[in-house]
């Protein structure tokens, strides 16, 4: 029961959670402190429009990715840098690559700017641009300014469309974030000694703890308390939504140690699942659908699927050791996080069209990477 259940819901907090609040903190500051530039950067170069757009989308998390597809809606650049966005963004999968294999993860940004900001280029030059909400609204006030009358000034799409902050009611009881990070920081220091084989928990629980291992412990509350979180929001399967910056570090912490328990509770299920597959029924993964061509077609037609739930339990297939390289590649590709849905809200026709844009280079690079590797 241990090895089977315990030790996987354990090890996605303690390998994967720990990790991911390192890394929200600082992105969370930054965010906080620079944030609204962006924006303002984005329309300030818009003949760079799709290199700017991938380049938003480096920093984990799909924040990058949302803040151009408000853009976009607003019609400020074009449909190019909004396909170079979500063709370069990794979504919430790029917190577990990152804790997992930092090399790895960098080499996988590079690989997404520079196929993002590719794929915006071709789609602008061949001239694909769907109707936005806010082209309609526009054509109808050219006769009215020529008559004399006064011309209205249409409602803003983003704000109006702009959902509802669901982190509000966490925010108001601080207690929960509170707990969340004393767990995260109690966890980093038996998880980090132990990553780096400085100390064995198991050795540590029996020498001091009555032979209780920490790292099985903290791992299991923090998971535990996760899924609390988790249930709290409504068991979404996305994270993030088009309104702003956070205002302030509370925020920030609030923010993050949601991020983490989304982040946490979809790796312990990809973790659970492989470890009950591969126990119980002695599968190795061989026999998936994951390898050669056909895996790079099952990776992106998985990258369809909007959100950062399946594409986060994707990843952690990955490093369990399900999949190849090339299958990964072609998912991180074709996948657009949650930036998918707030643009289904807000122009459904560009993200229809854009589902089908960003599986063509999905395929066509994960081919590439099969043939080269």
């Amino acid at each position: 029961m241990t090895e089977l259940l315990l030790r996987p819901l354990a090890d996605a907090f303690m390998e994967v959670g720990v990790f991911v609040a390192l890394l929200v903190v600082p992105f969370g500051w930054a965010r906080h402190r620079w944030g609204h530039r962006l924006d303002d950067a984005l329309e300030r170069h818009r003949r760079l429009g799709p290199l700017v757009a991938a380049l938003l989308t480096v920093p984990p998390g799909c924040g990058g990715a949302i803040i151009v597809m408000s853009v976009y809606a607003r019609g400020a650049v074009s449909y190019g840098a909004a396909i170079s966005a979500l063709v370069a963004t990794m979504g919430d999968a790029s917190w577990v690559l990152l804790a997992a294999d930092p090399v790895l993860t960098l080499q996988l940004k590079v690989l997404l700017v520079a196929t993002g900001a590719a794929t915006g280029y071709v789609v602008d030059a061949a001239g694909i641009a769907p109707r936005r909400r806010v082209d309609t609204v526009a054509r109808p006030a050219a006769p009215a300014a020529a008559t004399g009358a006064p011309v209205p000034v249409p409602t803003p799409v983003v704000a109006a469309a702009a959902p509802a902050r669901r982190r509000t009611v966490l925010m108001e009881a601080a207690t929960l974030p509170a707990l969340m990070w004393l767990l995260l920081g109690a966890g980093a220091t038996v998880s980090l000694p132990a990553t780096f084989e400085l100390v064995d928990p198991a050795e540590l629980g029996h020498a001091l703890l009555g032979g209780v291992d920490p790292y099985l412990a903290i791992g299991l509350v923090g998971s535990v308390l996760a899924v609390g979180f988790f249930l709290r929001n409504g068991c979404k399967l996305a994270d993030d939504t088009v309104d702003g910056e956070p205002t302030s570090m509370q925020q920030v912490l609030a923010e993050g140690a949601d991020e983490v328990s989304f982040v946490t509770v979809w790796v312990a299920i990809a973790y659970v699942a492989w470890s009950l597959l591969t126990t119980l029924t002695g599968f190795d993964g061989s026999q998936l659908p994951v390898l050669g061509f056909a895996g790079v077609l099952v990776g992106a037609l998985v990258g369809l699927i909007p959100g950062c739930a399946v594409q986060i339990v994707f990843a952690g297939l990955f490093l369990a050791g399900g999949m190849p390289l090339s299958t990964l590649v072609a998912n991180t590709i074709s996948q657009d996080g949650d930036a998918l849905i707030p643009l289904l809200a807000l122009e459904h026709r560009s993200a229809l069209l854009a589902t089908v844009l960003t599986t063509i280079p999905a395929v066509l690079v994960g081919s590439l990477l099969l043939v080269l590797t």
